[in-house]
């Protein structure tokens, strides 16, 4: 009988987080298989393995603790691979040496799939002069724009897809043209932005005084403070960014404010990390901590979620010995604060199951029940740690008890410290979990609401057919599992049906016992006036948030949502877009028909040979395989590469478009040359136009341009009109929305923040 509750949980298993060998062969025969391989690994670091390796296994099973998909997929597998998932990197010199120092610090993390969090505010503005080249800087947009095209070039080099946070103190001279970057819709799609937003700023806000922008010991401007808010918040409304992080709040509450000073987040902004810092994650299924669900008695077992808060910790801070690390200064910073950022998922679910409307005054009482509860026992479980093992490097007793956070702890942890010290320097935080919570089963993601009570969704088979299946969430499925047909309890709800203060409550409560911070969305509908709009982040900033994220249907990034009959919250798809995946590729004919291309790049003495190969499945021509050649052997290594990644791609189905979009993305910094009377930035992005054009020549397409990874409004045409919207770059299926901060496909779980 299979451990799992929905069929996309186990495709997600298979597709993710499932051991296999090199050839695609499994390893992991079951899911218990990758709990049992997760368990001997943590415990391997231990002193008495065979003592612990149970007690993480139990942990793990039945999707009770969730460690980050990093964890799931890499732990004792053999491989050299981070089990890290969130980076700041070092603070960007403002030198042309130091600044593409980092740019290379960056791509080797990046390369690793780690995604990475960088303070632009270090770079002088431009217009600045520079020093001894009787030149003016260029500022620190033009060199984000750099750090852009190197993330598109490492995902079109076929690695895991990356995702950067860029940041901007408030004071920045040029804040204002940070505000407004991504108003273009092709400028900086590899970035989340947010703006560090100082307790200063605020009341200037509040006074409407005067804001002085400065870079060292120069003014450049003075504007209103009200007027640099309002465009703050102007940029947002009409187009999702930049967030906003209360950078104060942040370094006044770590418990680590004594030796370090935080200036940027990850991309989600759940953590908060110094120069070099990294933390990996983990989550606490709330969902599955609940007794009598649905009856007039049920509860959130108190004793269990203690019991399990502590062998979590545990297994985490064994992470910090059993990763690699992309660069040894993350290792080092790592090894000297041992931080953690333990979590939950599960939370509105199980806030249905105790029958609790999410954002009501109960509801927000028991969550801070419930996280005060978490962080108890993690800080007690890592003061024991501490006695047992040590405590972490850089831990000074009265300056860390001085620390803002520590002071609302109970007395009896603050004694625990005192006497022991503490293991992990942070230890709670609240990370986006979508795809790990379609592999628990369609549990609701972190402290979010309910996304949709269900949702459709089609899946192409090996024989070109498509099946389709319905994915309910996990609190609404155990609910009709137990009474059929009857309808949904009233406090049932979805992000839709709740306004905006109902999310920041929610946040809020949350966010007075995390140490480190929250990814979360506060969805807000496309018709709230800019003045409520306003209100919310205020709120958030006076509740107590250390940041805020809305999401509100806008021109780039489009209205992702359709609401049905029943103000269910629905995912857009249509006929041509609802390819999710194969989990076993194609078989190869005998004979197959194709058609080689001649590709002659300038200043090269010999030609590159393109063959493409076709097959056909349910009457439809489609490419299966591609073979590249040349004499120069210059180029040998990495066209057998691309042979091998793009016909490997091909054979697994799907649309397969989308790696024409990738290849025409890639630059070649040596510069690329003009062929046919157009520019090609590289040789890459030619034989990607060399695949583009086979596609329409077999009809695969319908023209240039239109491939998955096109604009949406012409992909939709191109697939038959409909409602604008965003493909999935993953799958295709129109089903990315907006969840903690990250644009996520609730179809097959890739999130753009990884």
């Amino acid at each position: 009988m299979s451990r799992f509750a929905a069929p996309i949980a186990e495709q997600i298993w298979d597709m993710k987080y499932r051991l296999k060998e090199a050839d695609g062969s499994p390893v992991d025969q079951g899911v218990e298989d990758t709990w049992r391989r997760i368990a001997r690994a943590l415990a391997e670091v231990e002193a008495e393995p065979a003592r612990w390796e149970e007690p993480f296994y139990k942990a793990l099973e039945d999707f009770r603790f969730l460690p980050a998909g990093r964890i799931i997929a890499g732990a004792g597998t053999g491989r050299s691979v981070t089990l890290f998932n969130c980076f700041v990197m070092g603070a960007i010199p403002d030198s042309m040496e130091g600044i593409f120092e980092m740019l290379k610090e960056a791509a080797l993390t990046m390369q690793q799939g780690g995604g990475i969090g960088y303070d632009f505010s270090t770079i002088r503005p431009k217009g600045a002069p520079v020093a001894g080249v009787a030149a003016d800087a260029s500022g620190p947009l033009s060199f984000m724009d750099v750090w852009d095209a190197m993330c598109r070039t490492i995902m079109s080099a076929g690695s895991r897809r990356g995702a950067m946070m860029a940041t901007m103190r408030c004071d920045h001279p040029d804040i204002e043209a940070f505000i407004a970057a991504k108003q273009d819709a092709a400028r900086l799609r590899m970035f989340n932005l947010s703006v560090l937003v100082t307790d200063a700023f605020m009341e200037a806000v509040k006074a409407d005084a005067p804001w002085d922008l400065v870079f060292g010991d120069r003014v450049y401007q003075t504007i209103q403070a009200r007027d640099l808010w309002n465009r703050i918040m102007r940029a947002t409304y009409d187009y999702a960014e930049p967030g906003v992080i209360f950078i104060d709040r942040i370094n006044g509450a770590n418990n680590l404010s004594y030796c370090e000073t935080i200036s940027a987040t990850n991309p989600c902004g759940e953590q908060p990390l110094p120069p070099y810092g990294a933390c990996l994650l983990g989550s606490i299924n709330l969902a599955k901590l609940v007794r009598d669900p649905f009856k007039p008695e049920a509860r959130l077992d108190m004793d269990a979620l203690d019991d399990l808060v502590r062998v979590a910790v545990r297994m985490m801070d064994n992470v910090v010995d059993a990763s690699r690390f992309p660069l040894q200064a993350q290792a080092q910073e790592a090894q000297a604060k041992r931080r953690i950022g333990l979590g939950v998922t599960g939370l509105a679910d199980a806030l249905m199951m105790v029958g609790l409307r999410y954002g009501s005054d109960d509801a927000v009482i028991e969550l801070e029940g419930w996280m005060r509860a978490l962080a108890r026992a993690a800080y007690l479980a890592s003061a024991d740690l501490a006695r047992e093992k040590g405590a972490f490097p850089l831990f000074d007793t009265e300056a860390f008890l001085a620390s803002g956070h520590m002071q609302q702890m109970d007395p009896d942890v603050r004694d625990a410290v005192r006497a022991h010290g503490l293991r992990n320097a942070l230890l709670t935080s609240i990370a986006p979990t979508g795809t790990i919570s379609l592999y628990a089963g369609n549990v609701s993601s972190g402290i979010e609401p309910v996304f949709a009570f269900e949702y459709s969704r089609k899946v192409l088979q090996k024989d070109g057919s498509r099946t389709e299946e319905t994915v309910e969430d996990y609190a609404v499925r155990l609910w009709r599992e137990k009474n059929g047909d009857a309808p949904l309890p009233e406090h049932f709800v979805n992000a839709q049906t709740l306004t905006p203060m109902d999310h920041v409550r929610m946040q809020a409560a949350a966010q007075k016992w995390v140490d480190s911070s929250i990814s979360k969305t506060i969805n807000c509908p496309v018709d709230i006036s800019f003045d409520a709009f306003k209100d919310v982040y205020l709120s958030a900033w006076n509740m107590g948030c250390k940041g805020c994220t809305t999401y509100r249907p806008n021109e780039v990034t489009g209205s992702v949502l359709s609401i049905s009959d029943k103000s269910e919250a629905v995912p857009q798809a249509d006929a041509g877009a609802d390819v999710v995946y194969l989990s076993t590729p194609f078989d190869r004919p005998e004979a197959l028909e194709g058609h080689t291309y001649k590709l002659k790049w300038p200043g090269s003495e010999h030609a590159i040979y393109v063959t493409i190969n076709d097959t056909v499945i349910n009457g439809h021509r489609r490419p299966f395989e591609i073979f590249i050649n040349s004499k120069n052997m210059e180029h040998f290594a990495w066209t057998v590469a691309l042979t091998r990644m793009i016909s490997a791609v091909f054979r697994r189905g799907g649309d397969v478009s989308f790696v024409v979009e990738e290849l025409k993305a890639v630059f070649d910094p040596r510069g690329g040359a003009w062929v046919q009377g157009r520019y090609i930035p590289s040789i890459l992005a030619a034989i990607g136009g060399v695949i583009e054009q086979h596609l329409i020549r077999i009809g695969f397409i319908d023209g240039e341009g239109l491939g998955l990874k096109a604009d949406p409004q012409a992909q939709r045409k191109a697939v038959g009109g409909g409602t604008p919207g965003r493909a999935c770059p993953s799958c295709g299926a129109f089903e990315m929305v907006m969840i903690e901060g990250c644009m996520t496909c609730r179809a097959c779980g890739h999130s753009k923040c990884g």
